[in-house]
Order: structure tokens, then sequence, then C-alpha cells
């Protein structure tokens, strides 16, 4: 029998909630977070497993012309696994009965709620971006390799351009920066359609977005309600800063009315 779990009830609510949204939600993990949740209540005290099995939350997805195909769990874990350990990957892609492909991982990322996998594909000699639900892994993997230089210096600035039809982000948008939020990226990648998101150690992420102008921009990455740090440039970091001081005016102004 498996030890009870030293939770307080805050972070069972917060673990149970997280796993019950996880399970309602496309992505390929739903049911390993179902299975997860029914575990975890399984070692909970008696009284916090009372309180969270009164608890019932079914996440709602916004409705898209391309409802994204889910994403094995092992297929996303060993890709960004290769991707960390620097090793070539040999896939088959799209199914078919065509020779595997060969690629150097380098980033794995979403991009309008679909996992990719930024790699430089070896038989081509070019970079390319694959998506995961379409890969089929054949193992072992290949030797180590080492990393070559992105187009564009970064991977949001590749992977912007790719998606925009070009091969720079570059003038695509006026502004444009990143930011660490405090939030795992599979939350911010639901909300995310243009905007870059990657896995920035446990539940935090970085996110690139883009926009017309610098208040704009960080009023977009502050709709997430996260704590947030800004990465770059320096004029994002300004347009907070103003941001702050307007919204500081408006709520002085509130509470003088009222």
């Amino acid at each position: 029998m498996l030890p009870p779990l030293l939770f307080d009830d805050r972070q069972a609510v917060a673990l149970t909630v997280a796993l019950q949204v996880a399970a309602t939600t496309d992505g390929g993990v739903g049911q390993d977070a179902e299975r997860a949740l029914h575990t975890v209540r399984q070692v909970l005290p008696a009284r916090l497993r009372h309180r969270v099995d009164a608890l019932g939350v079914t996440a709602v997805q916004r409705p898209t012309s391309r409802p994204a195909a889910p994403v094995d769990g092992d297929v996303l874990l060993a890709v960004s696994a290769a991707a960390h350990a620097r090793e070539v990957l040999r896939f088959d892609y799209d199914g078919g009965d065509r020779p595997a492909r060969r690629a150097e991982p380098h980033h794995v990322v979403t991009w309008d709620g679909r996992w990719y996998l930024v790699a430089w594909d070896l038989d081509r000699a070019d970079w390319r971006t694959f998506r995961l639900d379409r890969m089929r892994l054949r193992t072992p993997n290949g030797p180590r390799f080492a990393p070559r230089p992105l187009p564009g210096g970064e991977v949001a600035r590749f992977v912007t351009g790719t998606f925009r039809g070009s091969g720079d982000a570059a003038g695509q948008w006026p502004c444009r920066g990143t930011v660490i939020l405090d939030l795992p990226a599979a939350t911010v990648a639901r909300y995310t359609r243009e905007g870059l998101v990657e896995e920035f150690g446990v539940d935090r992420c970085r996110l690139t977005l883009g926009s017309w102008s610098w208040p704009s921009l960080a009023a977009a990455v502050a709709r997430y309600d996260a704590d947030i740090h800004v990465v770059g440039p320096d004029e994002l970091a300004d347009a907070f800063a103003r941001l702050a001081r307007r919204f500081t005016r408006a709520a002085r102004v509130r509470r003088t009315d009222g």
C-alpha cells in the first residue's frame, strides 16, 4: 500500500484541478492524467480525499477550425530527451512507405495548440519543423551531434517566420518581445495563437509574442495573470512600467469616485 502524500489543502486542490483539466483536454495526455488523478486520490489523507472528491472541473476548449491531434506522451518525452541529449532521431513521418527520416532535434515547441520539433533534416540538409503527432519514432537513437546555429539566431524567430510563410520573422510585427511566465507551457499554449511557447523549468515557460505597439504587447502578456520576467527588449519592460502607472491612476480615480 502506498504511503499517504504530505500535501496541504492548497497543494492538494491545485494538483487535483490541474489533473482534472489535463484529463478533459486534447493533447495526448488525457488518459495518463486520469490515471495519475486516480493514483493521487488513493494516497491522499482521508481528510483531503473528501475535499478533493467534491471538486469537479471540466475544461471547455475554444472551438478551432482545425482541432489539434493528440500527441502521445511517450513521443513527447522521447523527442524532448533526444533534443536535450543532442542525439539524432530516426522516425517515420506521415505514414506511407517512405524511408525513415533522420534529423538532429534542437527544440520542442508549441504553436497554435500543436507540438512541433525544430530539427536539422540530415537527408535534406536543411532546417525543418515536424509535427509530433505525425512522428513514429524508431529505436535506438543515432549518434550525438554538435548543435547548429538556427537561422535568425533564435528558435522564436525561426518558427514565427516558418509559419508565416517567410524564412525570417523580422518585420512581421513592429514590436516583438520575450518573457518568462510562472505558468506551465502546456497551460499557456492553449491560449496562445501566434506566439511561441517553450518549457522553461518546472511550471514555467518562455513566451515570445508580437504586436503593433509595446503597450499592446505588454497588455497581451499580462492577460495570462501570472508573474512575469521580461527577457527583452528594454522597450517591453518600459511598456510594462507605463501600463503600471496608467493602471495605478485608474484605480486611484475609481477609489476617489466611489
